[in-house]
């Protein structure tokens, strides 16, 4: 394995590791990303389903197949995750230290996994 695949694998595993905590711990990860239930507990559900399972199923899967493109996936979907937070922050007067270093973190993340992943020219 080179350099690359073990950090790769390190980000996959945090991946599942997030994963594992909005799946198993929702109401710990709702607290910790200051989000409240409404009347009724669908806010429960969906952070067991997007920040739980959905990242552990990515985590896994790129794992798994170990391609790179599965890996440039990866590092598009936390772009995404980037571009969504760095919206809100501007559009929503959400910024905060936390939200700041979230952003920082995904697109960080993002960078390596599409960068370290590219094929050579």
């Amino acid at each position: 394995m080179t350099a690359i695949d073990y950090v790769n694998f390190a980000v996959a595993i945090l991946t599942i590791g997030l994963g594992l905590c909005g799946w198993l711990a929702p109401r710990w990860t709702m607290s910790v990303l200051d989000m409240k239930s409404g009347p009724t507990n669908m806010a429960y559900t969906e952070v067991s389903a997007v920040s739980g399972c959905l990242f552990v199923g990515i985590g896994m899967g790129v794992m798994i197949l170990n391609e790179p493109m599965a890996w440039i996936a990866l590092g598009l979907a936390y772009a995404g995750a980037a571009v969504g937070r760095v919206t809100s922050i501007l559009r929503d007067d959400a910024a905060s230290r936390q939200s700041w270093t979230f952003f920082g973190t995904e697109a960080a993340l993002a960078a390596w996994l599409v960068l370290a992943n590219l094929p050579p020219a």
